[in-house]
């Protein structure tokens, strides 16, 4: 089974199981998280022994990154091929799911495009709490597309970070101008592929924008019937 839910933020409370969907997790399980994981961040000790608590799961732990990662530490793991697409691997159950790829995850497709821009850049120190890397660059952006193009357009599921800018519109939010060609991109996907269902992080709220979109935040969601 395949679970998402979004943002950690590096809350060890959020993979306790009792704090998630109800049953019991196995190794056949995965839980997909839609950006900001947060166990990555400072790359400290402290942090490197949640890794290892992690690691102890029987289920597998995947997250696209958001806006509040630490890319240097991030591209520092080594990269893999992992059920069709490309990925760091933290630790044997935890994979960082590298922008533009797709995934065959428990018979279906998933296509990941994390990034996003920080608003709260101007409390942030580049190089330490906020990264350039937070934007795609032009070859992400052509990867994901020739990616996309090579399964004729059609997944099954879309993960990302921040969301289409008609999406962030209909939210009541406004798209941000910094970050406009990653919005921009992502409604470009929105209306050239086919997809079942997309979920998103980022804005920190738990809401079904349509019956095809979800914000997630605290919820974790089972995909099943169809979705």
């Amino acid at each position: 089974m395949i679970y998402v839910t979004g943002d950690t933020h590096g809350e060890v409370a959020r993979f306790l199981e009792h704090n998630m969907c109800d049953g019991e997790w196995t190794d056949r399980d995965h839980l997909i998280i839609c950006g900001d994981f947060g166990f990555v961040f400072l790359n400290d000790e402290t942090e490197k022994k949640v890794l290892d608590y992690l690691e102890t799961k029987p289920y597998t732990i995947c997250f696209c990154d958001g806006n509040h990662e630490n890319f240097n530490a991030l591209y520092s793991y080594p990269e893999e091929e992992w059920n069709g697409g490309k990925v760091h691997r933290i630790r044997k159950n935890i994979y960082h799911l590298i922008r533009g790829q797709v995934f065959d995850v428990d018979g279906k497709s998933v296509f990941a495009m994390g990034g996003a821009y920080s608003i709260d850049r101007y409390m942030r120190q580049l190089g330490y709490s906020y990264w350039r890397e937070e934007i795609p660059c032009d070859e992400e952006y052509r990867t994901a597309a020739e990616n996309l193009k090579a399964r004729d357009n059609k997944v099954d599921v879309i993960i990302s970070h921040t969301a289409p800018s008609e999406i962030i519109r209909r939210m009541g939010e406004f798209p941000n101008v910094h970050d406009a060609e990653l919005t921009g991109f992502l409604e470009w996907v929105m209306y050239s592929a086919e997809y079942r269902h997309w979920y998103f992080g980022h804005w920190h709220v738990d809401a079904d924008i349509d019956e095809k979109t979800t914000a997630v935040y605290y919820n974790v969601h089972a995909l099943e019937n169809g979705k």
